[in-house]
């Protein structure tokens, strides 16, 4: 069986763009989250924080490629032109049918959505709304604008599966060159953040709002005192190519995938089971052909909600027990939806690279029903090897990947 290695990636989060950022961040528990102010305006609408992109800077693509984009599609387009030089991928290699994409959100560009909504109902007409709104809108959009913007004539996918968007990617990516249908794949996710998505979030009465007024003390996993979500953006893509593929270009190799899973519930829209969340953990470690004592951190899903933190604690417990370190990056950018995955497998790769776990922060007082497994909320040194990354995503969609240095 072919083996899938990673040789390069691109990334836009709340907690910085480069690999120098992001761990600058973590080794000094910066938090990504701030206040919301333009949010106030939105009557009812209780949380007003959110993890957002800085230095952002759009003119990184060319005007005409804008066109068909909304923020989402140019954050993972950005992304994917970083990963390409950074894993030293050839223009004919790009064109060449055996390099794909598989890349998605949540619901492509929800300002897109705003600006078509707002336009037929203010004017009761479309004639002010262009051609270009749909391609902002549709749900492929991040996919789509990678393949057309680098000429790439391999297979598209795009999983629109909320917070398992990227991780699904990267799993649908994984397999696709482990039985050979392409040899390298541009995969990850992106989001961006927008009102209505924290809003959909308030409504069900999962969304953080007690720290609007000290955004940094936010999201807070695991903790007795934790209420929500807080919504995040950004992008990510990696680079996965065959390891001989990869050998034979001179390719840098960050890491290898050795197993993957993606499982149902098959139980409730919104409240997660354990029982998919473990049977998911297990089928990756089997496809990795590992035991869980073989694993040496866990970076958590763990999005600070009532429901969900508890489930996945007790999920990871009757696997991993008490001895396998996990924690929850979420508590420093807030959960990036649609890119999540892909933010956390990269964040899996510089620990990897350091040998160091980055802790759970804002964690003050762990919820007795979330005790019994090993939450990190320092900076721990370690050695890693294998490292499993989890998200879990509404309508009982569970990912698990499993990482080798």
């Amino acid at each position: 069986m072919r083996r899938v290695v990673i040789t390069g990636f691109g990334i836009l989060s709340p907690i910085g763009n480069n690999k120098d950022e992001i761990k600058s961040s973590f080794l000094n528990k910066k938090s990504g989250v701030i206040y919301m102010p333009e949010w106030e305006k939105i009557q009812g609408l209780k949380t007003k924080v959110a993890g957002m992109v800085k230095n952002f800077d759009e003119k990184a693509l060319d005007r005409k490629a804008r066109r068909s984009m909304g923020k989402v599609a140019m954050f993972s387009t950005i992304c994917a032109k970083t990963a390409i030089e950074d894993a030293n991928i050839s223009d004919e290699l790009l064109k060449s049918g055996r390099l794909g994409v598989a890349t998605a959100s949540t619901i492509g560009s929800p300002q897109a959505y705003e600006d078509f909504f707002y336009e037929i109902f203010r004017t009761n007409s479309i004639e002010q709304i262009t051609s270009m709104t749909f391609l902002k809108i549709m749900n492929h959009t991040t996919a789509a604008n990678i393949a057309v913007n680098f000429g790439i004539t391999g297979r598209v996918f795009s999983p629109s599966s909320a917070c398992t968007s990227s991780s699904q990617s990267i799993g649908m990516s994984y397999e696709a060159i482990k039985f050979g249908i392409q040899d390298v794949m541009l995969a990850g996710g992106a989001e961006e953040v927008h009102h209505t998505t924290a809003a959909t979030f308030d409504i069900l009465n999962v969304a953080s709002k007690a720290h609007n007024d000290s955004p940094q003390n936010t999201p807070s996993p695991f903790d007795k005192n934790r209420d929500g979500i807080v919504v995040g953006e950004g992008g990510g893509i990696v680079v996965l190519e065959e390891l001989e593929h990869a050998k034979k270009r001179g390719a840098k190799i960050y890491g290898e995938i050795v197993g993957f899973s993606s499982l149902s519930d098959g139980s409730h829209m919104s409240t997660p089971a354990k029982e998919g969340m473990a049977n998911t953990m297990k089928e990756a470690l089997k496809n990795a052909g590992l035991t869980p004592k073989d694993v040496d951190y866990i970076n958590a899903h763990a999005t600070a909600t009532d429901t969900g933190d508890v489930a996945e604690s007790e999920a990871t417990k009757e696997i991993f027990g008490d001895t396998t370190p996990i924690s929850a990056t979420k508590s420093f950018t807030g959960h990036t939806l649609g890119a999540c995955g892909v933010h956390e497998l990269i964040y899996s790769l510089f620990m990897l690279e350091d040998n160091l776990i980055y802790p759970t922060i804002n964690l003050n007082e762990i919820d007795p029903r979330c005790d019994g497994i090993k939450i990190v909320t320092e900076v721990t040194k370690k050695d890693l090897n294998f490292i499993l990354t989890n998200n879990f995503a509404f309508g009982g969609i569970n990912t698990s990947i499993v990482l080798k240095k």
